[in-house]
């Protein structure tokens, strides 16, 4: 269990030094597209390195008139 706990936090830590890396934290995102990919760039921790690039694509409801 604790060494689950550690390559886990490892990995995310890795994904984090990643999104890092990509620029994401320079300015807030936006939309959720831009929340989504930071996040799944997170969650892929070290694929990142193996060429993985997640993006997110979502539409939000435009308000009706």
């Amino acid at each position: 269990m604790r060494i689950t706990s550690v390559v886990v936090i490892l990995w995310l830590i890795i994904g984090a030094i990643a999104a890092g890396q990509r620029h994401y934290y320079n300015h807030g995102p936006k939309n959720c597209s831009q929340a989504g990919t930071v996040l799944v760039t997170i969650v892929a921790g070290p694929l990142n390195y193996m060429g993985v690039n997640p993006k997110i694509s979502c539409k939000t409801p435009e308000p009706s008139k």
